[in-house]
């Protein structure tokens, strides 16, 4: 298995990080491409939305349904 990749983003003016597969950066940054967004915008909706679930899941599940389309 491969080593999960570190990203660091502002969200809300905070810097954080997260720890992904490059698998899941790769699909999260097409999901930004579709959406006309940067990485860190998409980043941000995401976790806007993810309500208890935490972010890294968050954007796994983003990236998962985004890759198994409508």
């Amino acid at each position: 298995m491969r080593a999960l990749r570190k990203r660091s983003v502002l969200l809300a003016g905070h810097a954080t990080s997260i720890a992904l597969e490059p698998e899941f950066w790769a699909v999260l940054e097409q999901m930004a491409a579709a959406r006309n967004t940067s990485l860190a915008g998409l980043i941000a909706a995401i976790d806007g939305e993810r309500g208890e679930r935490a972010l890294a899941s968050a954007c796994r599940v983003a990236a998962l349904r985004f890759a198994q389309g409508p």
